[in-house]
């Protein structure tokens, strides 16, 4: 009876691949390059993306560039979105001798009223007008194909726009029709006040099946991965000030690691586990974060089924393609655009065919010279982001 039992709670098996070389920094050398390269690798690829879905949207009419703009003859222009934002934060305000009058700006978002949307590509710039394309929508960095023609002011005025699309999606044939779960987890800030390590212990000892009847064991038996995205640690500032550290704050500053070690060595000793670096972990900055150091898991680490991703994260489980976040590319969406919920802001990244479209003006990235590693080039089957406020979920379907 034993021997059934246990046959009948075998854990189920997924195969696993990753995707995340396209994120990887390798090879790239900093030799004080600017960020205009990957805007013109960015506008570069769209374009050619945009060009070929014209002639089933506005066939009849000519693709011309900003310079070629003559006033009243419509026509269809391609190029990158900026907006101009008054209230965005510049960081020369910070050192200007006059201090300002503006009144206080809500430190969530820096939308204003007056903002406006100007079209950009290599031979020059335009102001957009019209109520086709609202400045609370779009950002910086957004590439479309616009109709409209230019006014005696010089502006454009937008009568139709076309964006990317979702981009298309690789149809496979399942390969298993039973049940299993993948449990993305996100936020857990082990060092913070907030964290509570009996929370976290009662995760473990669900997904490893030491919780519940028969029925909660079998269903933990489905769970076939797990995926921490992002900010698993928080440090205080306090010990991050450049200054060296005695031997009691030491202690403090490692201790966080080692109870998150503890954790995911149970966990990765049960099933296989990929673990993303977020905004308050130990990682590089700016996007695309490369993976944690797996010295910080000394534990964990030995087990071949633990994995330190990179930020954004893309692999594939049984051929169902997973592509997420840590939660950075939304959270500043949300500072610079307006949305119902954060599940539109999801979806615009995908009809843009860009997870990060704000990076690198207001979003720190690697400037790649050759590339845009955040074009989304396949739409996945799962999209995810971690670290907001709620749980809520879309299922989008294409045309």
């Amino acid at each position: 009876m034993e021997v059934d039992s246990q046959e009948q709670l075998q854990r189920k098996q997924s195969t696993y691949l990753s995707l995340d070389e396209n994120f990887e920094i390798q090879k790239e050398v900093y030799r004080g390059q600017q960020y205009s390269q990957i805007y013109f690798a960015r506008l570069h690829m769209m374009r050619t993306l945009l060009y070929s879905l014209v002639p089933n949207w506005k066939s009849h009419l000519p693709v011309c560039t900003v310079l070629e703009l003559e006033e009243g003859k419509e026509c269809i222009i391609v190029g990158t979105l900026y907006k101009h934002m008054k209230l965005k934060p510049c960081i020369l305000d910070e050192y200007s001798k006059e201090r300002s009058v503006a009144p206080l700006i809500k430190p969530h978002n820096f939308m204003h009223q007056d903002d406006y949307l100007v079209l950009e590509d290599e031979s020059g710039r335009v102001k957009l007008g019209g109520t086709k394309l609202s400045p609370s929508v779009y950002v910086t960095g957004v590439v479309v194909a616009l109709h409209g023609k230019e006014t005696s002011a010089g502006a454009f005025f937008v009568e139709d726009v076309l964006e990317a699309g979702l981009p298309p999606q690789i149809e496979r044939p399942l390969k298993s029709r039973e049940d299993k779960y993948v449990v993305f987890v996100s936020g857990l800030s082990i060092g913070s006040s907030s964290s509570n390590p009996l929370q976290f212990q009662l995760l473990v000892d669900h997904i490893t099946g030491h919780l519940g009847d028969e029925e909660e064991q079998g269903f933990a038996a489905e769970i076939v991965h797990l995926v921490i995205v992002g900010n698993s640690v928080e440090i205080s500032h306090g010990l991050l000030n450049g200054q060296n550290l005695a031997s009691k704050d030491q202690s403090r500053l490692s201790e966080p690691f080692k109870e998150l070690d503890i954790l995911l060595t149970q966990i990765a000793a049960s099933l296989p586990l990929d673990i993303m670096p977020g905004s308050s972990d130990p990682a590089n900055f700016a996007l695309p974060q490369q993976p944690l150091n797996r010295c910080l898991f000394p534990g964990s680490a030995t087990y071949n089924t633990f994995r330190s991703c990179t930020n954004p994260h893309c692999f594939e489980l049984d051929s169902i393609r997973f592509l997420g976040t840590s939660g950075q590319n939304i959270d500043d969406l949300t500072k610079y655009s307006e949305a119902k919920d954060k599940l539109d802001f999801l979806e615009r990244t995908l009809r843009w065919r860009h997870l990060a479209p704000t990076a690198p003006n207001t979003l720190g990235c690697y400037p790649f010279t050759d590339r845009d590693p955040f074009l989304i080039d396949s739409c996945p089957d799962v999209y995810f982001v971690g670290n907001q406020e709620k749980y809520e979920t879309r299922l989008l379907k294409g045309c």
